[in-house]
């Protein structure tokens, strides 16, 4: 199984390709392009694994498995039974098929190319079709050319598996990941939300740090293909944990979301350098020790609360920047550049804009204060 070398893609947001694709080439995976909604990369199955064990930006990894033109229903019925489902899938295993045409296919019903691929699976290769199957062949068919990818991550990637507590309109990990990196965070110095939720930035700093992998506690998809070697796998898995001088803080004036970010601190193994305390935004205090940074995702209006009422919040949390924070760089993010305004922090030019939760958001970040 670790012989064919593919086309592996990492997906993430839109707006953070770029930043995507500097965390797979610093990871050492070849040939890695930012391509829309991800990175595109070339590897083995070994390189499937490590990826989403390792990997921290990435929603989940594809890997195409091949392609062949069909330019109607009854040649699509027959290459799909000819496919070598095989070498990949196993029968024992229930698959789901998810299918997306184009205009320039002569076969434009998706629906009705699904049915044709699921047939062909469930009795060339024996397998179960399932609407809720983890293992999920991915199907595009553009300009009739019918190209095969499967998703090897089952369960998105930002379930590591710790947080079993969030709060409302929580950050995912791997968006926090990105956004971190982002902000030139590589683990060496300290870190401070002063909105942190359940906190999934203070955590995810603290991970890093500490050089703790993202997928070490939960399973994957490939983990059920043919050919998995799960003593290699394990071996993978073994890596040094890094201890770490640096400190990492959360606050937020909802105390029960304080308790959650502390449980899932503990959770994650990194309770013991993570500080989570019930303090508005006026009351935070700067840590004792280097500057580091401060990264913070507000309410935007659009999601929580009216945006009237947050021009005094993010009035706030500027003051408190500047007043106290000399030498600590800020990342925010927002959807409105008129609640960032308000902050009357130095912003550095805009950055593109990154989806999020059916919104637009975009990162802004100072240079240290």
């Amino acid at each position: 199984m670790s012989d064919p070398v593919f086309e592996i893609f990492a997906a993430c947001p839109p707006g953070l390709e770029d930043v995507l694709c500097a965390e797979v080439a610093q990871a050492g995976f070849s040939s890695p392009v930012a391509t829309g909604g991800g990175v595109n990369f070339q590897g083995g199955w070994p390189d499937v694994w490590r990826a989403n064990l390792t990997l921290r930006g990435p929603t989940r990894i594809l890997v195409r498995l091949g392609e062949f033109l069909a330019f109607h229903l009854a040649q699509l019925d027959k290459r799909s039974r000819q496919f070598p489902w095989g070498n990949w899938l196993s029968a024992e295993n229930p698959v789901r098929v998810e299918v997306v045409t184009n205009r320039k296919s002569k076969i434009y019903h998706a629906g009705a190319a699904q049915e044709r691929i699921e047939r062909a699976i469930s009795e060339e290769l024996g397998a179960e079709i399932s609407s809720d199957a983890e293992t999920v062949v991915k199907v595009r068919i553009d300009d009739n050319n019918v190209i095969v990818s499967l998703d090897t991550s089952g369960v998105p990637l930002h379930k590591r598996g710790f947080k079993e507590a969030v709060g409302k309109a929580p950050m995912r990990e791997t968006m926090a990941a990105l956004l971190l990196r982002a902000c030139g965070y590589n683990g060496q110095e300290p870190v401070l939300d002063p909105m942190c939720g359940s906190g999934t930035f203070p955590i995810e700093a603290a991970e890093m740090a500490r050089g703790l992998l993202p997928g070490r506690a939960r399973t994957f998809t490939f983990e059920r293909l043919v050919g998995f070697d799960a003593q290699a796998f394990e071996l993978m898995k073994k890596v040094e944990v890094t201890e770490t001088p640096y400190r990492f803080f959360g606050s937020d004036r909802n105390v029960n979301v304080i308790g959650m970010a502390t449980q899932n601190a503990e959770r994650a193994g990194v309770g013991d350098i993570c500080s989570f305390a019930p303090v508005p935004v006026s009351g935070i205090e700067r840590p004792d020790g280097p500057p580091g940074l401060v990264i913070v995702n507000p309410p935007y209006g659009a999601r929580v609360g009216k945006k009237k009422d947050l021009f005094a919040l993010y009035g706030a949390f500027g003051d408190k920047m500047r007043d106290a924070f000399a030498g600590w760089r800020v990342g925010m993010v927002t959807s409105d550049e008129s609640l960032a305004q308000a902050t009357r922090l130095p912003w550095l030019p805009k950055s593109a804009p990154i989806a999020h939760g059916g919104l637009k958001v975009r990162l802004w970040q100072t240079a240290a204060l």
